[in-house]
């Protein structure tokens, strides 16, 4: 491969001007003078970091291997600012020289570089958060109020909103966060280290602060970067709790507070919470059994009643008020009575009784419950356990109310506020515990109950509506299928106890624990009667002709055919008599997920945005058409192949009436950590996502909005329906260039597979620790298979990234090309016209610069080298190239910059400081994965460094999956 020729043809990201279209050498660099004054102490905290970690590398690994990674560094800094072969040259032959030990410990310079400019970008956003949530920014509640008051959106609808509304982010332990728990401890104390020196909290002068940040950087260079097996479920459920108990927990209730306080003191109804998958995802992951899910619930469980007893146990020390100077209700008079704490010194002080009561209460509720909790300290004695969540609510209620009676309510606010909305939100199960299973399980479950009640065989030959009926059948009789007479194959025995531990969570812990039950790759409505049949077999379906369903059916769109088809398919469910009034007993409300990833991987970028916005268009009027309340539940994952990008502008792109007060949305891998970690920053983006489903709803096109557009991009009238037509019809045909493009590259063409798996670090991910789940659903090498995390994770490490851009280019080509000079002009004011006046196709082409910044051609090009079959190396590669090039080209065209990232400052900061030391471990592992595949070298200690730079290029490019 022409490594060098190809390198010539990088192309500026943060610095200087593009030509769009032309050659540009690979600069990056941006004058120090283009940053503001606030990021001087971001500069300063990464500088000293980088020179501790200097000094660490030097007195364990030796003089010579930082003389080496210095070496590295500022050739690579050279190469990327003035692009010389000669230099590059130079790079690769020294990189090429490396023993193993050497290389090993290089990677691990450069990935730790990565992971403390990390630490300090994440302490930088902490640093800057205060004075942003209190500033009219978008995203805030603050503006987000404001916006809605000079619109003249009354407090009694406000009000009501938030009686119906439902913000819910579901974590899930997709395999994306690379880094080990341990890995990330000291992230979180070196960053504590650093939050202390800013708050003047550090310990001692500052030769004792500086000792003991460089005595965590030292065990963090003593720490192993790579998990020795794959996590277990069980591993991933306790890194999940670890946000709820670091941030949620806390963070939750204060949101409640400033959303109360904004509307004047409302007590508004739940509306905000945290759910899970973690335990609950069964598809394509063997590991998911019964026993891990109710092992997930009781963790939870015992998780929030922990924290409900140490809360209890501080606010038994605040409340000291004494009766002598307190009017006693009735009420509290009672509560008090039942506490086992009836000694002299504490006659007098009734709050301090009831709590001691309420702490025995919930002591004994952990006990029936059979979980072992965590607690402070031990019951005064044996106490009723809590029958429901509402009575340990009413009881804090009461206190909180005998405050209020005798004119201190000031003494109920902070804590004891706090724990009653955390009562209120989280009750006795934490979080809801989504299941999650593939259609094709069902089915085959179905065939083998149905062959051995009736002998009847060939279910999954049935045609649809034949399918439909015997389903239809079976769900208006009680009788059961399943015998127990009968021994039923592996996957149906673990499919009906699963769904009988439901049964069992739903009777322990309440409904609520586990909610909703979704079908991935649904296809037909047949998809939810199997699940539906299968809950009345485990006692969570009444049939007959008044159906009732414990918890939420919730279909799964994924590829481009099923979200082109699932407003048709929803209409016909919604149209029969069975499931319309199985609804009716779910308060109408219909939740439908969409898929990000697998559409993305199904049909390429562009088309999978533009048909899930159509699928989410076709849903709407499907839902009203009907009357059922609709919710859509958005499956993203980090990157922007995988539907990422920030949230906020996201929402507002909807479709009017997608919203409407309902959000879920998956936050997963490396984006829990980066979101969720810090509690002043997950504060801010739990209120970026309540912000925006307001605007969303009240603001731009949801019930009781102002009928525009999202975002206010369409004007009611007829001259905004013919623009609105135009940009859609416009849109379709991008979308038809764009998906022709990328299928004939990743589906059509012969060798691509061959080209994936050698130009990428596919295979090497495959073997990497970082989550339970099997990287593919099935052992094959088809594309279709392949999970989109690896998919994703593999183009991205390989700095080519089709996934995120691929198709683009040649849309806007094709819809450009071939015209007279008046009709290009024509057609490209129009490109720029959606841009400025349509939010979905400015979210989308926004989406282009992140991931284009993030793309290094000369990079790739060492990547593509790997591959053994010239011929198909320089015709895919090639390829790849002229589509980067062409939607540069269109990007500048329709945003009218020169350089990316001209409006995203923070990354362009970010990336400039980073690319020094991500190009030499992308340059690192190009070597060593040559050095792997042929052979020579110690493939263990080959593989293990492989690795590690995968886990540091993830670390530099930080939205790995």
């Amino acid at each position: 491969m022409r490594s060098t020729k190809v390198a010539r043809r990088r192309h500026k990201t943060t610095g200087g001007e593009h030509k769009a279209g032309g050659d540009a050498k690979p600069g990056g660099a941006r004058k120090r003078g283009s940053d503001s004054a606030g990021d001087r102490p971001l500069r300063d905290d990464i500088r000293l970091l980088g020179r501790i970690l200097g000094d660490t590398i030097r007195a364990q690994a030796g003089a010579h291997v930082f003389d080496l990674v210095e070496r590295i560094r500022r050739t690579s800094v050279q190469v990327r600012r003035e692009y010389d072969p000669g230099v590059l040259g130079d790079l690769e032959k020294t990189i090429a020289t490396l023993n193993q030990a050497d290389a090993t410990n290089v990677v691990r310079a450069f990935s730790y570089f990565h992971h403390l400019a990390n630490v300090a970008e994440d302490f930088h956003r902490t640093r800057n958060q205060p004075a942003r949530g209190t500033a009219q920014t978008d995203g805030s509640l603050e503006l987000a109020f404001t916006r809605l008051r000079a619109a003249g959106v009354p407090s009694r609808k406000l009000i009501s909103f938030f009686e119906r509304a439902l913000v819910e982010p579901v974590l899930t332990a997709h395999p994306t966060e690379v880094q080990r728990k341990s890995v990330l401890e000291r992230h979180r104390a070196i960053g504590a280290l650093l939050a202390a020196r800013d708050r003047d909290l550090s310990p001692g002068p500052g030769d004792q602060w500086e000792r003991a940040l460089r005595r965590e950087v030292l065990i963090l260079w003593r720490t192993s970067e790579l998990r020795s097996a794959k996590p277990t479920v069980a591993d991933e459920v306790e890194n999940g709790l670890a946000y709820f108990a670091g941030t949620f927990l806390d963070v939750i209730p204060l949101l409640y507070a400033q959303v109360e306080d904004a509307l004047g003191g409302v007590h508004v109804a739940p509306f905000l919470r945290v759910a899970s998958w973690i335990g609950g995802d069964r598809d394509g992951n063997p590991h998911v059994t019964h026993d891990v899910t109710w092992r997930a619930v009781e963790r939870q469980a015992a998780l929030v009643l922990a924290h409900y007893l140490a809360e209890v146990h501080a606010l038994g020390s605040e409340l000291s008020l004494s009766a002598r100077y307190t009017e006693v209700s009735p009420e509290l008079a009672r509560l008090a009575s039942t506490s086992l704490d009836r000694g002299p010194a504490r006659a007098e002080e009734p709050f301090r009784r009831a709590l001691v009561g309420i702490y025995a209460r919930l002591t004994a509720t952990g006990k029936r419950m059979g979980i072992d909790v965590s607690a402070p300290a031990i019951a005064a004695g044996p106490a009723q356990p809590y029958n429901t969540p509402g009575d340990f609510c009413a009881d804090l209620n009461t206190i909180q109310v005998a405050l209020s009676d005798d004119g201190v309510d000031l003494a109920g606010e902070g804590r004891l506020r706090h724990l009653r909305r955390a009562a209120e939100v989280f009750q006795f199960h934490l979080a809801p515990l989504d299941l999650r299973q593939h259609s094709a399980v069902h089915a085959r479950v179905v065939r083998e109950l149905v062959a051995r009640a009736t002998g009847r065989v060939g279910y999954e030959s049935l045609p649809e509506a034949g399918r439909q009926e015997l389903l239809l059948r079976e769900l208006g009789t009680a009788r059961p299928l399943v015998s127990p007479h009968l021994v039923y194959s592996d996957e149906t025995t673990e499919q009906l106890r699963t769904l009988h531990t439901v049964a069992r969570v739903h009777a322990q812990f309440g409904a609520a624990a586990i909610p909703n039950y979704v079908i991935s790759m649904t296809a037909a409505p047949s998809d939810l009667f199997e699940v539906a049949l299968l809950l009345k077999e485990a006692g969570l379906l009444v049939p007959g002709d008044e159906p009732r369903a414990a918890v939420n059916i919730i279909p799964l769109f994924e590829t481009i055919e099923d979200l082109r088809g699932c407003g048709a398919m929803m209409d016909d469910l919604f149209s029969g008599t069975f499931y319309r009034k199985l609804l009716e007993s779910r308060g109408d409300m219909q939740e439908v997920m969409l898929g990000y990833s697998d559409s993305n991987k199904d049909g390429g970028f562009l088309t999978s945005n533009w048909e899930l916005y159509k699928a989410e268009q076709s849903l709407v009027g499907v839902f009203r058409k009907h009357g059922v309340g609709i919710r859509l539940f958005h499956g993203r994952g980090g990157t922007v192949g995988r539907g990422g990008g920030p949230a906020y502008h996201a929402v507002l792109a909807q479709p009017p009436g997608s919203v409407n007060g309902q959000l879920r949305l998956t936050e997963q891998g490396e984006v829990i950590a980066s979101k969720y970690a810090d509690p002043v920053v997950g504060r801010y983006n739990l209120e970026t996502l309540v912000s925006a489903t307001m605007e969303a709803t009240l603001l731009h096109g949801g019930e009781g909005g102002q009928g525009s557009e999202a975002g206010g991009g369409y004007r009611m009238g007829a001259a905004a329906t013919t623009f609105q037509d135009d940009c859609h019809e416009l849109m379709e045909e991008l979308s038809g260039h764009a998906f022709r493009a990328y299928r004939d590259l990743v589906y059509e063409t012969p060798g691509f597979i061959d080209y994936f798996r050698e130009a990428t670090p596919i295979v090497e991910i495959s073997h990497l620790n970082i989550g339970s789940r099997p990287s593919s659903r099935k052992s094959s090498d088809r594309i279709e298979d392949l999970r989109a995390i690896p998919w994703v994770f593999s183009w991205g490490q390989s700095r080519q990234s089709i996934p995120g851009f691929y198709g683009f280019g040649t849309a806007v080509t094709r819809y450009l090309e071939g015209r007279s000079a008046r009709d290009r002009t024509r057609r490209l004011a129009m490109l720029r016209a959606m841009y400025g006046r349509w939010p979905f196709f400015r979210t989308v082409v926004d989406k282009l610069d992140m991931v284009l910044a993030k793309i290094d051609m000369g990079i790739a090009s060492r990547y593509a080298g790997l591959v053994t079959d010239r011929k198909l190396r320089v015709a895919i590669f090639d390829r790849i190239r002229g589509e980067y090039d062409q939607t540069l080209k269109a990007f500048f065209l329709i945003g009218g910059g020169k350089t990316l990232l001209q409006n995203n400052l923070v990354l362009a900061r970010s990336l400039r400081n980073r690319s020094p030391y991500i190009d030499p471990l992308n340059h690192l592992q190009v070597d060593l994965l040559r050095r792997l595949r042929s052979g020579k070298g110690d493939s263990e200690e080959l593989r293990r460094a492989v690795h590690l730079t995968i886990n540091g290029v993830a670390a530099g490019l930080r939205n790995s999956g």
